[in-house]
């Protein structure tokens, strides 16, 4: 897509929604809205850095919900998920379940807020230890998992295994078993990613229950919860100590820190060439993803929805 084109869309991004149906809940980049044992999720455009909204991004919101869709139905093999239909490119009707107090981050790569905390000097961090003289994006020899509480607001925080269990934060059969998905999907994503030249750096998973089943929820292997980089060059850009080629918005935080912001104080605002760049890399990690060409869904994008719904019975 030319860069004319996205900026076109700037102004058509979809920055929120008020649909008069079940009870609304409005995330950082989803709105939700409740229905008995159903949730419709609506993937805005709105793009989260640092536990904050820092802007809107046109096409993302389908981007993310599509992406995620075809990552549910491939893994469904290894645990249940939420996911019912997706009635439009930017919706998703999915399962109502409990929500488990923590994210589970998978890392492969010492890189990130990981590297930043290593850089600073610590070495026991998440319940691990860390060897001295490990390098930036250094590959672990096996995949690690460094879970965090879920904040509905403010920054979420680092807590150990034995931190969960202690703080009855989750049983510990229940965290085996969610140590053994999470590692077994990362695993499967790593692998399926290989054929087109990427490589799942590092991600995060979502659980919760219904009907006491694990179930895996909220988004999987998309840009927004997953770091992607080029396979093709990494060992020589990691030997020279360059910046990995990247397809997630990683840029877009590092473009947020070098304008000294990392969630506190005034926010900047995002340039025309910022969000410009930053589609071109949601649209690449799409077509690298799925294997396939991105087709936009019809504008104005509100309106689309609001007749999907309305044709598949959620919105009368």
């Amino acid at each position: 897509m030319k860069d004319n084109e996205i900026v076109r869309h700037i102004p058509l991004a979809l920055d929120k929604t008020d649909f008069k149906i079940g009870k609304k809940y409005a995330g950082k980049v989803r709105d939700s809205y409740i229905i008995k044992d159903k949730r419709i999720i609506i993937a805005t455009d709105r793009i989260s850095c640092f536990d904050s909204v820092v802007g809107t991004l046109p096409f993302k919101g389908q981007i993310l919900n599509e992406i995620a869709t075809m990552w549910f139905e491939r893994t469904a093999r290894i645990v249940k998920n939420h996911l019912i239909e997706s009635p439009d490119p930017n919706v998703s009707v999915v399962l109502e379940c409990k929500p488990l107090p923590v994210e589970v981050v998978v890392r492969g790569y010492l890189t990130g807020s990981l590297w930043r905390d290593y850089q600073n000097g610590k070495r026991d961090m998440y319940g691990l230890e860390f060897p001295e003289d490990m390098k930036k994006d250094q590959h672990f020899p096996k995949p690690i998992i460094t879970p965090t509480t879920k904040a509905d607001k403010g920054h979420d925080e680092a807590i150990t295994r034995g931190g969960i269990i202690k703080n009855g934060l989750v049983d510990e059969k229940l965290w085996e078993q969610i140590e053994d998905v999470s590692i077994k999907l990362f695993n499967f994503g790593t692998e399926f990613l290989k054929k087109y030249g990427l490589i799942l750096v590092d991600t995060k998973y979502e659980f919760g229950l219904y009907n006491d089943e694990l179930v895996l929820m909220d988004e999987i292997h998309t840009p927004d919860s997953s770091r992607f980089w080029y396979r093709d060059g990494y060992e020589a850009r990691f030997r020279t100590g360059q910046e990995q080629k990247m397809i997630d918005k990683e840029y877009v935080r590092q473009w947020l820190i070098s304008k000294g912001w990392m969630g506190d104080g005034v926010q900047p605002k995002l340039t025309r060439e910022v969000i410009v760049e930053a589609v071109k890399r949601y649209l690449d990690a799409f077509e690298k993803i799925t294997g396939h060409g991105f087709i936009p869904g019809a504008t104005p994008i509100l309106e689309r929805i609001e007749n999907n719904l309305e044709r598949t019975g959620y919105l009368k």
